[in-house]
């Protein structure tokens, strides 16, 4: 008999680094306001010291640093989390759309990742809702399986990754102040985009994993019963 494996401490440590990119976000725009007031007295004509400048510099550096390091952790565990939760359906499910593999596999082929990860979030809800939901056991504890927060997720991530790919563009070809000045604004906009991302992701983790939940407790209990 193939158990489903639990996911609960993924869930909770995807979490954990996804509120800490929300911070890192908030600090980035705090950072990038200071940035846009610094090039903005120099477009203005007032004086600013080497110091200040180099100041900035590093901040900047430094918050850069850390949104890399934790982003590429905050999306380790996430697909860790997401991944293990495709593999739980598969043992309740027989012909899911794709492969176990697909749940990793999904977020770095170009093309494929702007809609298969979706796809496959989508079906998580909506497979283990049909489980609970027909389930007479789960009656009361059945969670809610709506997937209307799905389309709004999925939007802010392509968003930030359209956003995301234009502050690029600006930044390796800016010129002038007013360029700077528009690349602070762009990053200040991708920063705000990012924590509505966080927010809705830490909740869509939330809703399935205590359907999740529900699905490990009921197996837990059909194997005392068969024990």
């Amino acid at each position: 008999m193939n158990l489903l494996r639990p996911n609960e401490k993924r869930a909770k440590t995807a979490i954990m680094f996804i509120w800490i990119m929300l911070i890192i976000e908030i600090i980035a725009i705090v950072s990038e306001y200071f940035e846009y007031t610094l090039v903005k007295s120099v477009y203005d004509g007032f004086y600013v010291s080497v110091e200040e400048t180099e100041a900035n510099d590093t901040r900047q550096i430094i918050i850069g640093v850390l949104n890399l390091v934790f982003f590429t952790i905050s999306g380790i565990t996430f697909i860790k989390w997401f991944r293990r939760a495709y593999f739980n359906l598969h043992i309740k499910v027989n012909n899911l759309s794709y492969k176990e593999s697909w749940a990793a596999a999904s977020w770095f082929v170009p093309i494929v990742n702007i809609y298969r990860s979706y796809q496959i979030m989508k079906e998580l809800y909506i497979e283990t809702g049909k489980i609970l939901n027909t389930n007479a056991s789960d009656a009361e504890t059945s969670k809610s399986t709506s997937t209307y927060l799905l389309g709004i997720w999925w939007f802010l991530w392509l968003t930030s990754g359209f956003i995301g790919q234009f502050i690029i563009r600006l930044a390796f070809n800016a010129e002038t102040l007013e360029d700077y000045m528009a690349s602070n604004i762009a990053n200040i906009v991708a920063s705000i985009i990012g924590i509505l991302l966080a927010i809705i992701t830490v909740k869509i983790i939330k809703n399935y994993a205590s359907m999740e939940d529900t699905l490990i407790l009921d197996q837990e209990v059909l194997v005392d019963n068969n024990s």
